[in-house]
């Protein structure tokens, strides 16, 4: 069987109606398009998601209190975090956090209402890897003494004090009177926080004058972040941490009333709170790509139909059964590839226009082209096949009397 002469056939067979085979490839065009541009997508947020989580700090253990049990919310303390930093070994330091309720902020004649307030420790730049851009952040020894200081996010500075220095500055947060001195870089938006439109302030003095409801400890704190010195001691000091909360809180190590964290699970468990939609973009491409393989059928049914007294004609000559089928087949074939290079340009182009100009990081998946491309191999041999099945069954005599 020659199939060089097939393959000139069969492209000589599609381009009599160009216009239709064009139409043809669009479905295989779309949804090999859709393959490369949602999981593009899907590649995009998860990688964003990683980024947010590692922007925090590196090497880090976040311990939180237990949701779901009762009382487990107050029992996080401030007095658990000074145990961790005095007796755990294989940390760089530690910050404890406490966010009360939004505060109105007054200076320089401006006022912001609900501006988030952080209560912190010393060591929360250092933690956080959050630089400051001018000033000096306060010590523990600010902190002991509950001294009225505060550090502002970048934004907050422009907000209130424009192109003025906010050092040394008075800011009233509520009804307290905090002098500014420091300000942080610029940081952003990371997890839907404003990290540039906080007020730093002292852990101790956020006990004092901000903690005013019944519901929890005054010196209870949201989140205990611990920096690791390595990737190789966080299992260490996470068992350190474990067995100090347990022995501090009177629980049973294997049911405690905390949870700690590293930043690897809580990016595990926020991509795969993205599985069920990363999932369904899967479904969306695969549907695109069964709707192109059927008018790839359809087309070659009728092109079967429209061209049965050639079919005929051929088979009488001398042409076996499995010469015809072998060209429809290469036909469906040629259609479905066509469209497949064509659907990954676009998805590739897509994807970087998305990316660019569109509200939603993209990361192309290299494996998502050779997988979409093989897709639309796939597509036409198997939706081809029925429709070359149909033309080699021909009879002859039958097909010339064809009208």
């Amino acid at each position: 069987m020659n199939y060089s002469r097939i393959l000139r056939i069969a492209w000589d067979g599609l381009m009599l109606n160009k216009v239709r085979s064009f139409l043809t490839t669009l479905g295989v065009i779309i949804g090999v398009a859709s393959v490369i541009v949602m999981m593009s997508v899907s590649a995009g947020a998860e990688a964003a998601i990683a980024e947010q989580i590692n922007s925090l700090g590196a090497n880090l253990l976040i311990v939180s209190p237990m949701r779901g049990i009762p009382g487990a919310s107050r029992t996080l303390l401030y007095e658990d975090a000074e145990a961790i930093g005095e007796a755990v070994t294989g940390i760089v330091g530690f910050s404890a956090e406490q966010t009360p309720a939004p505060q109105t902020i007054k200076a320089n004649g401006i006022t912001l209402e609900s501006i988030a307030v952080v209560g912190t420790s010393a060591d929360f730049p250092q933690v956080r890897d959050y630089p400051l851009a001018e000033g000096t952040y306060f010590s523990d020894e600010d902190n002991d003494r509950k001294l009225k200081v505060a550090v502002i996010g970048s934004g907050l500075a422009v907000d209130l004090f424009g192109e003025e220095s906010a050092l040394g500055q008075t800011i009233t947060v509520g009804n307290t009177k905090l002098t500014v001195i420091g300000v942080m870089a610029s940081k952003g938006v990371v997890a839907d926080v404003d990290y540039d439109g906080r007020v730093y302030v002292p852990i101790n003095v956020v006990f004092q004058k901000f903690m005013t409801t019944s519901l929890m400890n005054k010196d209870s704190v949201r989140t205990i972040y611990i920096k690791v010195e390595s990737q190789e001691k966080l299992d260490s000091v996470t068992m350190q941490v474990q067995n100090l909360l347990a022995t501090r809180h009177d629980v049973d190590p294997a049911k405690p009333d905390f949870t700690i964290q590293t930043q690897q699970d809580v990016i595990a468990t926020q991509e795969a709170t993205t599985a069920a939609f990363r999932d369904l973009l899967a479904w969306v491409a695969g549907i695109s790509l069964l709707v192109g393989g059927i008018g790839i059928m359809n087309i070659m049914l009728v092109s079967v139909t429209e061209r049965t007294r050639e079919i005929g004609l051929r088979i009488a000559i001398g042409a076996h059964p499995s010469y015809v089928r072998a060209q429809f087949l290469l036909e469906s074939m040629i259609l479905s590839l066509a469209g497949g290079a064509m659907g990954v340009v676009i998805g590739v182009a897509a994807s970087i226009l998305f990316g660019a100009f569109g509200g939603m990081r993209t990361q192309i998946v290299p494996l998502s082209i050779p997988l979409a491309f093989v897709a639309a191999a796939g597509i036409g041999i198997f939706f081809g096949y029925y429709p070359a099945g149909q033309a080699a069954k021909l009879d002859p005599i039958v097909a010339l009397r064809h009208e």
